[in-house]
């Protein structure tokens, strides 16, 4: 019964998480999709006041907390790291996802252990899912990029050789990949249409992905126009050296999987094996989190711990 009561309630509030954040984080698509609609009728009819104004005061929130919480420093870095990932939200918006995520993971854990301790335990959690998800959704979408980066360089060094220009290339590639690379060479066009120019594009392409590959081909790129040469044949010979990198990388992550694997196992089994001990039986690991010598040995094992891991990673991660 306990069980059931339990799934019930995580259930209800997972809906109620959902529908908060719908409402907010899509209520500026709605505002833009109404205000579109009215301003192209001639005519206001079925316009509801109360509804707009609702809207309206959702961005104003918005907008305190650009404005009261995030420097510019900080709104500037938050809103590149959104943009890298390919999340389709504002810092601001972020901002207040992860006091939601907060407060509903310090919640929940409370409401599972009956504990205040674990108020702060989720809050810290809550605090920073958010954080890692978006540096989860960031180094997927780096790496997608990076597998596909010599496809395109490819496609470039074959619209070169029939005599495009180097834009009309980049269209080319635009029409013939897909995402991430198709939505990152058409904002280099844009940019470019709008008056920017090729060097400032690319290094705003390398901005918003931080690849090596692709810091190697805008160098070529733009050494080559200042000295002159074939930029077929040098986008070629750096295509090759990609090609090797990678399957040299792809060799080593193959041989450094089980050491990296140890590394993940230490960090998280004591901390899943304490979490499940307490909610078995509290009174047995309560000691732990009470008595001064249990307070310190869970110091010292946090902190061994960490070591390890970090040992761990750094043996297993080798740079090619």
């Amino acid at each position: 019964m306990i069980w059931w009561l339990l799934v019930l309630v995580l259930f209800s509030s997972f809906l109620l998480f959902t529908a908060v954040f719908q409402l907010i984080f899509l209520s500026d698509k709605r505002m833009k999709n109404r205000l579109k609609k009215y301003l192209d009728q001639n005519e206001k009819k079925g316009f509801n006041p109360k509804k707009f104004n609702m809207l309206v005061q959702m961005q104003l929130t918005t907008s305190k907390i650009k404005s009261n919480v995030l420097s510019k420093d900080k709104n500037t870095k938050l809103e590149t790291n959104l943009n890298r990932a390919g999340v389709p939200l504002k810092p601001e918006e972020y901002v207040l996802l992860q006091w939601m995520s907060t407060a509903m993971c310090g919640g929940l854990l409370y409401i599972i252990a009956g504990n205040v301790i674990f108020i702060v335990i989720g809050n810290i959690i809550g605090f920073l899912v958010p954080g890692w998800y978006i540096k989860k959704k960031e180094r997927k979408r780096v790496n997608k990029f990076n597998e596909a980066l010599p496809d395109m360089i490819s496609t470039i060094v074959g619209a070169l050789r029939a005599g495009f220009s180097f834009p009309q290339a980049l269209k080319t590639v635009v029409d013939e990949s897909q995402s991430p690379i198709k939505e990152e060479i058409e904002t280099v066009l844009r940019e470019m249409q709008y008056g920017g120019s090729m060097e400032e594009s690319l290094q705003g392409l390398y901005e918003r992905m931080p690849s090596e590959d692709l810091d190697l081909m805008i160098q070529a790129i733009l050494i080559q126009r200042q000295v002159g040469g074939n930029l077929a044949t040098v986008l070629e010979s750096i295509v090759d050296t990609i090609r090797d990198r990678t399957k040299i990388q792809r060799q080593i992550r193959t041989l450094t999987a089980q050491g990296r694997l140890s590394g993940i196992v230490i960090g998280l089994l004591p901390i899943i094996l304490s979490f499940v001990l307490y909610i078995i039986e509290p009174e047995y690991i309560g000691t732990l989190f009470t008595h001064p010598i249990g307070m310190g040995l869970i110091a010292f094992g946090v902190f061994s711990g960490s070591v390890g891991f970090i040992l761990i990673r750094k043996m297993t991660t080798i740079e090619v």
